[in-house]
Order: structure tokens, then C-alpha cells, then sequence
């Protein structure tokens, strides 16, 4: 087993550095660029108070492993944390090499060049095109966060039935291919959608949405989890909920460097994205225990802490475009949005196990489309009045058009990576593995020691 595990990872490597090597012939002409705009000085305050914010998106990683550990069967808590945690090595790796320049080296409308390759290029003076106040390094270092945690979150939707080798590999694939070519759309200087004019503070599309839409794909492409109820009738709920609550805590706490750090600089900007972030999230996860409590006559710690992530999801790409009166509508909205999404995979029976697509997916769309409607110039000067503002359906068609192009993308690219991984190494493990439970079978430990 184990010399057919090297030899097809071995071909899905060489596959993966020959479509590199594609990308690199293809965009050489870009590495040739003309001279840039002179880069303004190091502002220490922007500079500490981003350092700051990548910490905390730093934490929101270990966060995301609490959240999702909580929800999952105690027999399988060390392999949800793990997937997690592994993103901080594998994403790192990817993003050092070739990830930050292809997501962010000059290159074409789709995608950057590897002229920043290893890093190359990326240090202590400032880039005139990406946060021009603080050390390239700072702005790299920052973004390398959002790139960690997005497949990470991905990782719900195939709980308790994927096998671990693959889904190292499948992170790997889906950062490059996927999500870097996203994040030059959104976030490049040249990015298509960036010259277009659609709005992302902080990760709307490039973030959520992908890994939503990508989450449904795999789940699907796994098929439903054995140990189903429908099946066997074994227990399914979450085995620790207070772990979840510790969980959605620390997302809580990073994602204001997640949302207010988008702002680049510590200012105004920031501090408005902050207050943006926090009204949402309580007003997400008051109004979803409030939709329990009149259909269920029971609000439930699960439900807030699902609201408030889904909450926090909304408001984050329009976090700095909108103002506290439109957050708090964006909560709103997104708590039925999700609640409801979520009683699809009962309806169409696909397993999203711990709520994925329902939360980051049809919750980032909400978000992307309702900076159409809620955006303000008197909050950012740098973007677009939306509809409910003056600016009429022309932010609106844009923000739908970002939408629809993430959604395309993240979902036939995460099917083409499925077909690959299917065929080479296989999606997920034997029956008798899922049964015992994957933290014995697949790294050899358990999270809890019982007494005898």
C-alpha cells in the first residue's frame, strides 16, 4: 500500500509542477514589468497594528480545529483537529515556493507570474501596490493566514470519512490551483475582478465562497459518511460542545484582525471595519437562536455559535464598505439564509457534515451580493456606493458577476481535483477504518484515554 500511496503522489507532484511550469512559460513576458511608483516610507503604527492582525488570523486556525473537534464524534476529534493544524505546515510550504507570487506577483488579469518565487523580491521595503505603509514582508505574512485557514475550513464537510494522505494532497492542489488564482483575481493589482470594480474587503469570495462551494463538491464526491444514522442508528451529535463555544470564541477574537486588518493601516478604516464585524456576528447569532426558539422552543448553545460564525462569514467582505445599521441587517439576513441552507443537505442528501456550504458558502454569497445593496463611499472612499446608497445596480451586477465566476471556479476546479485524487490515491477510507474511527486508523492515537 504504502509504495502505491509514493507512486501516486509522485504523479499527481509531477502533474502539479508541470501545470506550474505551464504557468510560468506562459506569463514570462509579465516578469518584465515597467518601473513601479516609488515606494512611501515604513509607518511603525500600520506596521505593528498589521503584525498584530496576523496573529490573530493566525489564531483563528487552531480556532477553526476547536470549532469543528467539538461537533465531531469523540472517535474522531484528533483527525478533525489535525486537518486543521496540518494547513499551517502545508499552506506555509506552498505559499513560501510559488503561492504568494502566483497570487500576488505582477502577471496577467488570471493569474500572477512566479517572479516572486521563494519569495524573491519580498522583504523589508514596502510594495507601492499592495499595503505601501508596511514591509512587503508584513503584507505576505498577513495574507499567508487568509491562504491557510481557506481549505482548512473545507475540512467540515468531509469529516470523519477522508482519507488523511489525501487530503494533504488535495490542500496542496486546491491552494495553488484554486485558491491563488482567486486571490489574483480579487486581490491583484491586475486581477480581473479587481479591475472591474467588485468589492472583497476581506475575503467574501476568495475565501468563503470558494471553500463553500468546494466543500459541497467534496462532500458529494465522498458520498454520505457509513456510520450514517439512516443506517446504523448511531449517535451523531457533537461530542464536546463546549470545545465548539471555546472554538467560536477564537474565530470571534481573529476575525477582527481578519476583517479590521483588511483595512492595511491602523486608522479610521480599520475601526469601522471592527465595529462592522462584531454587530453582525451578535446579530447573526441572536437572531439564529431566536429562529430555534420559535420553531423548536429551544434556543441551543450550537445554534448561537453556528449564527455568530455565520455572522461573521456575511459581514466579512463588506466589513470596510459598510456602516452599523447595514451590518446589523447583514446578521440578520445571513441567520435565515443559512439556517435555511442547511436543511438542504436533509432534502438532497448530501453529507456536508459539519455545515460548510450552508455557512461559508450560501453565507459568503449573501455577503459579496449584500456589499451590492449596503456599500457607502462615506464609509470607504475607495469603493462604490451599492443600491440602497445611490450608486443604482451597477456595484450590484459587479458583485454578482464575482459570484458567479467564484462559484464556477471553486466548483469544476474542486471537481477536477476530485476525479485526479479518485482515480490515483482514492477519496476516503474502507468501511472497517470509518467504523473504529479515524484518529486510531489514521494517525495512530486518541483524543480521550478511558479508564479500563
Amino acid at each position: 500500500m504504502f509504495h502505491k500511496f509514493i507512486k501516486s503522489s509522485t504523479q499527481i507532484a509531477l502533474t502539479a509542477a508541470t501545470t506550474l511550469l505551464i504557468i510560468l512559460l506562459a506569463n514570462a513576458n509579465a516578469c518584465a514589468q515597467p518601473p513601479t511608483p516609488s515606494s512611501p516610507a515604513i509607518n511603525t503604527g500600520d506596521t505593528a497594528w498589521m503584525l498584530v492582525a496576523a496573529a490573530f488570523v493566525m489564531l483563528m486556525t487552531p480556532g477553526l480545529a476547536f470549532f469543528y473537534g467539538g461537533m465531531v464524534r469523540s472517535k474522531n476529534v484528533l483527525n478533525m483537529l489535525m486537518q486543521s493544524f496540518v494547513a499551517l505546515g502545508i499552506v506555509t510550504f506552498v505559499w513560501l515556493l510559488w503561492g504568494y507570487s502566483l497570487a500576488f506577483a505582477p502577471g496577467n488579469p488570471f493569474i500572477g507570474s512566479l517572479q516572486w518565487f521563494g519569495l524573491n523580491h519580498v522583504g523589508e521595503t514596502p510594495s507601492p501596490y499592495y499595503a505601501p505603509t508596511v514591509p512587503h514582508q508584513v503584507y505576505m505574512i498577513y495574507q499567508l493566514m487568509f491562504a491557510i485557514i481557506t481549505p482548512a475550513l473545507i475540512s467540515g464537510a468531509i469529516a470523519e470519512r477522508m482519507k488523511f494522505s489525501t487530503y494533504v494532497v488535495f490542500i496542496t492542489l486546491w491552494s495553488t490551483f484554486i485558491y491563488c488564482p482567486l486571490a489574483h483575481w480579487v486581490w491583484g493589482h491586475n486581477g480581473w475582478l479587481n479591475s472591474l470594480g467588485a468589492l472583497d474587503f476581506a475575503g467574501g469570495t476568495v475565501v468563503h465562497i470558494s471553500s463553500g462551494v468546494s466543500a459541497l463538491v467534496l462532500a458529494i464526491a465522498l458520498g454520505r459518511r457509513y456510520t450514517d444514522t439512516l443506517h446504523t442508528g448511531e449517535e451523531m451529535r457533537p461530542h464536546n460542545l463546549t470545545m465548539t463555544l471555546v472554538g467560536t470564541a477564537l474565530l470571534w477574537f481573529g476575525w477582527f484582525g481578519f476583517n479590521a486588518g483588511s483595512a492595511l493601516a491602523s486608522g479610521g478604516l480599520a475601526s469601522s471595519a471592527f465595529v462592522a464585524t462584531h454587530i453582525a456576528a451578535s446579530i447573526a447569532g441572536l437572531t439564529w437562536i431566536l429562529i430555534e426558539w420559535s420553531i423548536y422552543k429551544k434556543p441551543t448553545a450550537l445554534g448561537f455559535a453556528t449564527g455568530a460564525v455565520a455572522g461573521l462569514v456575511a459581514i466579512t467582505p463588506a466589513s470596510g464598505y459598510v456602516g452599523p445599521i447595514p451590518a446589523l441587517l447583514i446578521g440578520v439576513g445571513v441567520a435565515f439564509i443559512s439556517f435555511y441552507a442547511i436543511k438542504l443537505k436533509h432534502r438532497f442528501h448530501y453529507d456536508d457534515a459539519l455545515d460548510v456550504f450552508g455557512v461559508h458558502g450560501m453565507g459568503g454569497i449573501w455577503g459579496a451580493l449584500a456589499t451590492g445593496l449596503f456599500a457607502s463611499v462615506l464609509v470607504n472612499g475607495s469603493g462604490s456606493n451599492g443600491l440602497f446608497y445611490g450608486g443604482g445596480l451597477t456595484l450590484f451586477i459587479k458583485q454578482t458577476i464575482a459570484v458567479a465566476s467564484a462559484v464556477a471556479y471553486a466548483a469544476i476546479g474542486t471537481w477536477i481535483l476530485t476525479k485526479i485524487l479518485s482515480a490515483t490515491m482514492g477519496l476516503r477510507v474502507n468501511v472497517e477504518d470509518e467504523n473504529i474511527g479515524l484518529d486510531l486508523t489514521q494517525h495512530g492515537e486518541s483524543a480521550y484515554v478511558m479508564a479500563e
